[in-house]
Parts: C-alpha cells; structure tokens; sequence
C-alpha cells in the first residue's frame, strides 16, 4: 500500500466532496494494490447445490467450497502448468448467514482459508468472492433479501468482517478478498444511488479486521462496467484496492441456451462466433430456426416482442465493426473513468467473462472453436487495457474443461486464451 498517496486522498476529501481540486488530484502518483494478478480462472461454486435443510450436516457442507471434494492438488497444478496465476475463489456466504451451520461455522471459514493455502501450494494466488444466489427452494437467503433487510445486511458485514480476519492470515501478496460479487442494487435508473453507501459500509467492515489485504470492490447491478463507472473512488480512501466489472457481451452469444438467463436466450442456440464467419444466406437459417422456435414455444403474448428483439440485438453484432464495438464497450467505460481519477491499469479485474459450453440438461453443446475465438477476443481485449482477467469457470455450464467428469483442461479452449 502506498502511504503517502492515501494521505494525500484523505486530506483532499473536505475539498473534493465540493468539487474542488480534481485536476490537483489527478497529479499524485498512481498507487498500486499489494496483490498483483494477471490471468485466471473462476474455479466452481456448487455443483450439487444440497437443501438448506442438510446443512447442519457436516458432511454435507465441509470441505468448502465445494470443489475441494472434486479438485486436488494435481487440478490446482495443472492450472498452474497451463499459465494461470490465480484462481477466483467463489464462496456462497448464505451458509454462514443460516442458522444451521452455528455448530460448526467456524470450521467453515478455517476450510475456506485451507482453499486459499491448496492454492498457494500449487503455485496460485486467490482472491476470495463472497458470491451471493438468489434464494430459492434450496436456500432462504440469497441476494434481494440481502440488500433488503437491513438487519440481515448487518449480519453480512459480519461475515465480511470474520472472513477478512480469517484471511488476513495468509501474505497479502497471495491472497485478495473480493466483498460482494455482481451486486443486485441500482439496476433501475430511478432508483439508483443505493449501492455507493452500502459499498462503503463493506469496506469499513473488512478493513476493520484485514488492514493489509487488498480489498476487490465493484459497481452495482451486476458488476456492470456502466456501474462502476458511476462510483467516485475517492469516497474509498485507501490505495490498497482493486476494481472489478464482468462482461459476457455480447449476451446474444455467450449465453446461448440458457434456460435460467430469462425467458429469451433459452431460444437461441447456433449461432455461432464471430457470426459473420458463415455466409449470408446461412446465418438467415440460423435465425429463421430461432424464430421458429420461438414461435412454437414461446408464451403468446410474448413472442412478438422475443421476435423484435431477436432481430435488434443480432443487427449490433452482425458486422466486424458492430461486433468489435459493442465487446469493446465495457472497456472503453472503465478505461473513461479510469483516466478521470487516475485509476492504474493494475488496479482493474476483468472478473468474469465467458462463454457458455452446454446448459444442464441441453442437448446443445458450443463448439469449443466457437469459444475459443471469443474467449481469444475478450483476453486480448483485456490485455491491451492491461486488465488482469479470470475466465468463468473451470468446469459447470461455462466450463473450460472437457466435461466435468474427467476434469481435463480443454487445449482448444486454453490455445484461444494464450494459455499452453
């Protein structure tokens, strides 16, 4: 952490929160995160997804994440081998926040630490997500009752406090604690605003027990780079920070077949990336098969306007220019609002960025050069920004294996990244 640079940013604040001084700011040397990354993987979160009423077992639950009961040491290496340097840990705070688990919570957050150390062993750093779900029939706290609920908000920043104690174990250099992960919270322009304070009660939180580690912080509504762009970063005073946004644009591609993504995409499947590589008359195929599709399954009120849609979202990306323009929109927002405050390169996490390989329970599957070229465009594009970025993820719907079975790197996948 740079010293004299958050003494600079704390004394001009007064001044600052009256729109004064900005270009004076601008001229202090960038400071840099203690934690340094460059290209990563998501590793999974769930794979069983086990009822809430079972996890008062501790079988159910321990070793956590979940992956540890499925990924080794030999998997962590591999990763290793293939060029990563970190993985992005996702963990599920819900069952810290369930009254089931008080028997054993403790031993939840000493196995989320031993995740990040079988990392480290394997030659990885990790940055440690708090990564909230919707609640659903398997789980009584997710997202919206989070931000919500007050009282339960309270309770989360306790488990951001408790985890940033647990962590602050570890060598900064090693490890990196992302609070809140794609925040569900001023997606509507008329009520937006909501997030600024309760980002800054997060930080508070972790910084009150993990004062060396550096912290991961994002903008609202998914972790959109629209909504990063939004923030103030002086209101953060500390130097120690990284700031993350995801993109999965275009969405038309990378989420093909997706039944859980809205009642759209679930219809899309075939197209394929870039989708100018086939011929005119074949990507009207392509198309009139969706348009049949939805036709036939669509709800009837809905299928004008899923038709309409279908028809605006492919005429943004039907062309190089329109293609290029529209996956590189994210990063022209941050790379604006970067500059403005004189964020460094260093200091950006491109968090997630995928696309998908096959749904549960879809016949359809990607082709894996398909994914290769995109993930090839969105790695580059990160690089040239000099992003670091972590691909979503090691295995699941998104997966850069082969299958989750066998858990084998897919070399077509990791060739389009620039990986070995």
């Amino acid at each position: 952490m740079a010293f004299l640079p958050m003494m600079f940013k704390k004394l001009l604040m007064p001044r600052l929160s009256l729109g004064l001084a900005v270009a004076v700011t601008l001229c202090f040397p960038v400071a840099a995160a203690t934690f340094k990354m460059e290209r990563g993987v998501n590793l999974d979160i769930w794979t069983t997804w086990p009822d809430e009423s079972r996890w008062n077992d501790e079988s159910v639950l321990l070793p956590y994440p979940e992956w540890r009961k499925t990924l080794d040491e030999g998997d962590l290496r591999a990763l290793k081998e293939a060029g990563f340097d970190f993985v992005r840990i996702p963990v599920d705070p819900s069952p810290f926040l369930s009254g089931r688990t008080a028997a054993f919570r403790d031993r939840l957050y000493e196995s989320v630490l031993q995740s990040v150390r079988l990392a480290n062993q394997a030659g990885l750093k990790a940055v440690v997500d708090l990564h909230l779900f919707p609640a659903g029939d398997n789980r009584s706290t997710g997202m919206t009752e989070v931000m919500a609920d007050p009282a339960l908000f309270d309770r989360y920043l306790e488990v951001v406090r408790t985890m940033g104690r647990t962590l602050s174990r570890e060598p900064p250099e090693q490890v990196a604690f992302e609070l809140m992960n794609e925040p569900v919270i001023d997606c509507d322009p008329a009520q937006s605003g909501k997030w600024p304070p309760k980002l800054h009660k997060l930080f508070a939180a972790a910084r009150s027990s993990a004062t060396r580690l550096t912290l991961v912080l994002s903008g609202g509504c998914w972790g959109r780079a629209d909504l990063l762009a939004r923030l103030d970063p002086r209101d953060v005073p500390d130097d120690n920070i990284i700031w993350t946004f995801h993109s999965y644009e275009p969405f038309l591609l990378t989420h093909q077949g997706a039944q859980w993504a809205g009642d759209f995409i679930r219809y899309v499947t075939g197209i394929p990336y870039p989708p100018y590589s086939v011929p005119k008359p074949q990507q009207q195929e392509i198309l009139d098969r969706i348009r049949l599709r939805i036709r036939k399954e669509a709800p009837r009120k809905r299928k004008a306007g899923l038709l309409a849609y279908l028809d605006e979202q492919y005429a943004l990306i039907d062309t190089p220019e329109k293609l290029s323009k529209t996956m590189e929109a994210p990063f022209r927002t941050v790379h604006a609002w970067a500059e403005t405050y004189g964020i460094a390169k260093e200091n950006i996490f491109l968090g997630e960025f995928g696309m998908i390989r096959q749904e549960y329970g879809n016949p359809y599957r990607m082709p894996a050069a398909w994914r290769a070229a995109y993930l090839h465009d969105v790695t580059t594009l990160a690089e040239r920004y000099g992003y670091a970025w972590a691909v979503w993820s090691w295995g699941g719907a998104f997966g850069i294996t082969t299958d989750d079975e066998g858990g084998t790197l897919d070399p077509v996948i990791l060739k389009g990244m620039g990986l070995k």
